[in-house]
């Protein structure tokens, strides 16, 4: 039951933030890459990174509004994630 809480913390939050991450130094920006690999899977988010342009040389980063206010969605969402998880955990059979 632990490693499924903590599987889904990982596939949940975690590597659509490190794929947004990835994707705030291209032209897609952080915000699209994660809700891209929110919604369907981080590998199809990473795929749109390796398509998109990089950005150029000098630069910023890409964050954006949108990259904070995915964040603090991805944040409630481990927060749900987290609950639940507690809450199957002390289900009693």
């Amino acid at each position: 039951m632990i490693t499924l809480v903590l599987g889904a913390l990982l596939f949940g939050c975690l590597l659509p933030a490190l794929v947004g991450w990835l994707g705030s130094r291209r032209e897609l920006g952080f915000g699209w890459t994660f809700l891209i690999s929110l919604i369907f899977t981080p590998l199809v988010g990473l795929i749109f990174v390796l398509l998109s342009p990089p950005l150029p040389a000098g630069s910023e980063p890409k964050m954006g509004c949108i990259g904070g206010c995915l964040s603090l969605a991805g944040l409630l969402f481990l927060g749900f994630v987290l609950m639940m998880g507690l809450a199957l955990l002390l289900m009693p059979l």
